[in-house]
């Protein structure tokens, strides 16, 4: 290896080297700004996440197109390149026709905040979790199981999404309950709002007129006459999703154990089989 191939060596990683550290150090520092200061100045750190992954971007980007100025090798392939543009543009349009769409829908994210970094959002019907960060290409998301759902910024943003936390991070949280048809339903509406009443995540959202009407904080309603039940929905408010999953969970819990101690059945469908064989043999029996 000659002493021009190895400078070109050296010129390429000292180079991406310094690429590397400078976005290393701006990615941190930029963290640290978001971690400190952003809750006193009220700034969204949505807006810090975009930028970090912007400026990465550019630094590599100017990093390689002073590779290619400072070796000739590269540079006379760049204007090899740049006589044959036609055909170039047109591959490179086709390639990269998807990055440039996450690019600008990520964009377009930022600018319109349908969620911000820190939302809980649902999406895909059944997809549920955190905005973890928001890049130039994708949007990362946290789910419940700790996972990282990895989405591209095109296909997010056309998909229907439900935001937790714009405007308010409060939520109703409603839980159906089944019982008997010779229950009272009285007393069974009764143990639920004694037992909703007595959980620390719930909300009274009431206004003052409503305080004066004497309205209940937790409401509870007959929504159907089922097969086998009469089932019950109450409607509470709470802090927000982990607080309304939480509550849901022991209320299931204390209202079983209530209706037990009272008495009262949650019921369930029976089935009774027959086999074919027993009834052949009586059919024999009472022929006989």
């Amino acid at each position: 290896m000659d002493n021009y191939h190895f400078e070109y060596i050296l010129l390429i990683a000292y180079t991406l080297g310094i690429a590397t550290v400078l976005t290393v150090l701006f990615r941190k520092l930029t963290h640290l700004y978001v971690t400190k200061f952003s809750a006193r100045i009220k700034t969204d750190p949505t807006n810090f996440s975009f930028i970090k992954n912007s400026i990465g971007f550019l630094i590599y980007t100017i990093a390689l197109v002073f590779i290619f100025y400072k070796i000739p090798y590269l540079k006379t392939l760049g204007k090899a390149l740049t006589a044959g543009a036609g055909i170039v543009t047109v591959a490179v349009g086709f390639a990269s026709q998807k990055a440039f769409s996450n690019i600008i829908s990520g964009i377009f994210i930022l600018m319109f905040k349908p969620f911000r970094v820190t939302d809980t959002i649902q999406f895909r019907n059944s997809q549920k979790g955190e905005v973890e960060e928001i890049t130039l290409r994708h949007t990362i998301i946290k789910d419940y199981e700790n996972r990282r759902i990895v989405i591209p910024n095109s296909i997010i943003s056309e998909e229907l999404i439900i935001n937790s936390n714009i405007q308010d991070k409060k939520i109703r949280q409603n839980i159906v309950f089944s019982i008997s048809y010779d229950t009272n339903i009285d007393r069974a509406t009764e143990i639920i709002k004694e037992e909703a009443m007595k959980h620390p995540y719930l909300l009274d959202v009431r206004t003052e007129l409503q305080k004066m009407d004497k309205s209940p904080v937790v409401v509870v309603r007959v929504i159907a006459l089922s097969d086998f039940s009469v089932d019950l929905k109450a409607y509470m408010w709470t802090l927000g999703n982990d607080e309304g999953f939480i509550m849901k969970c022991d209320l299931l819990k204390s209202v079983k154990e209530r209706f037990d101690m009272e008495g009262i059945e949650i019921p369930f469908p029976y089935r009774t089989i027959v086999y074919k064989k027993e009834m052949d043999e009586e059919v024999e029996q009472k022929e006989s």
